[in-house]
């Protein structure tokens, strides 16, 4: 096989190298993140990875591709415009403060760089949970404006967790009410059952709301709250401890129905 060509393209934000003939038709491909080269045809083999030499960094596999898992084929099948997994905490935020950054001489500090801060560190909690059966999905937009900040699916059930910026300052939760600091007292945990409620019926799967505080002084609760589990963000990980809920193909079920933007569309 002469003249084989290597054309570098990108899937869902990964790199991949492929190796063509010169009619266009692949051979196989060079996957650097998992360090793997998948051949379409053994009888290929010298020629791959004589094309592919200048590319190849470290040790690598090859051989034919992986079959993948019934949870890869839906995520392949999933348009990339309508997936949710690479949204990143606070991506609504992101995207916002992009736009429009606002003023750089402002008195006070912007509140939505603070709720990106919170969102960013519940996030990278909840995500450290990733590879014990645990899935994280960030930034879920809702119908009306509304948002689930992080939705954590793994064994012990599905979690809507709502990041909230404490940091050093007293939290007062008097159901529904909660008081930030010397703030005037609002009705968040209304808001967050009533979202956990629209999410547990677009996923048709009980879905329970989590106030995670980042950063807090101190914490003081009246009364246990009615459904809400309340947590610093130095104690998430204890979500995941829980188990006995959820089998783990009904994790990736739902998972990839959660990622696919057009679940939420009607909730």
């Amino acid at each position: 096989m002469n003249a084989l060509r290597v054309v570098p393209a990108y899937r869902h934000g990964h790199e991949r190298l492929y190796v063509c003939r010169p009619d266009g038709s692949n051979v196989a491909w060079y996957d650097r993140e998992a360090g793997r080269v998948n051949l379409l045809g053994e009888d290929s083999r010298d020629d791959v990875l004589q094309a592919l030499k200048p590319f190849l960094t470290g040790p690598v596999t090859v051989g034919p591709p992986p079959v993948p898992t019934p949870a890869e084929l839906a995520r392949l099948t999933l348009h990339p415009d309508d997936d949710l997994a690479p949204n990143r905490p606070g991506e609504a935020l992101l995207v916002a403060l992009d736009r429009d950054p606002g003023h750089a001489h402002r008195l006070r500090p912007d509140p939505r760089r603070r709720a990106l801060s919170a969102e960013q560190t519940v996030g990278q909690a909840l995500d450290a949970l990733e590879g014990a059966g645990w899935h994280t999905l960030h930034s879920i937009a809702l119908p009306g404006g509304d948002r689930i900040h992080h939705l954590l699916l793994g064994p012990g059930g599905l979690f809507a967790v709502h990041a909230l910026y404490a940091r050093k300052t007293r939290i007062l939760v008097a159901d529904p009410m909660v008081t930030v600091g010397r703030r005037e007292a609002e009705p968040l945990l209304r808001r967050l059952r009533a979202d956990a409620d629209r999410a547990s019926y677009a996923l048709t799967a009980e879905v329970r709301p989590v106030l995670a505080l980042a950063g807090p002084a101190e914490v003081t609760v009246t009364a246990q709250p009615r459904a809400v589990r309340i947590l610093q963000d130095t104690d998430l990980a204890d979500l995941a401890r829980l188990g006995g809920v959820l089998k783990p193909a009904d994790v990736e079920a739902l998972h990839g129905m959660a990622r696919d933007r057009n679940t939420w569309a009607r909730v």
